[in-house]
């Protein structure tokens, strides 16, 4: 199996996850942490930390979009979480920090793509992925049948 371009061994060699993104808040640490766990991986959340005092007044965008915001336009959410779905360092809020931890190989070990909730990942009575390589419209009208 290859996976855009990259042959199985690789894929299957992930050993750490970058999640750099402008998302914050409980719901994204819960996907830092849901990654982590589901792929063994140890997992490296980027999240941008930006005050309203980091965005120069004589921008337009300053008072268009954020004129009534808090002082906190994003408050970070970095963090680091280990293969087993726990956080190693952070999450940071409210202030800009480099995390560290150490990462322990072994923890990588054991198996990966864990979660069937249904069991309907190994049915193919029920499941199939296909994919297209050649080039596809976005979107198209399809008629209502009568």
């Amino acid at each position: 199996m290859e996976s855009q371009g990259c042959p199985r061994s690789q894929v299957a060699a992930t050993q750490i996850y970058v999640a750099a993104t402008w998302d914050r808040g409980q719901p994204w640490l819960s996907t830092l942490r849901h990654i982590a766990k589901e792929g063994r991986v140890y997992v490296l959340g980027c999240c941008i930390v930006m005050h309203k005092n980091d965005i120069p007044d004589h921008f337009a965008v300053k008072q268009k979009f954020y004129a009534e915001s808090a002082e906190w336009i994003n408050v970070g959410d970095s963090a680091i979480v280990n293969p087993d779905g726990f956080f190693i360092a952070g999450p940071v809020r409210h202030k800009e920090e480099i995390l560290y931890a150490e990462l322990d190989p072994r923890q990588m070990r054991g198996p990966k793509w864990m979660l069937d909730v249904a069991g309907h990942y190994a049915r193919p009575d029920v499941f199939e992925l296909v994919v297209h390589t050649e080039t596809r419209q976005m979107m198209r009208v399809v008629p209502k049948k009568p």
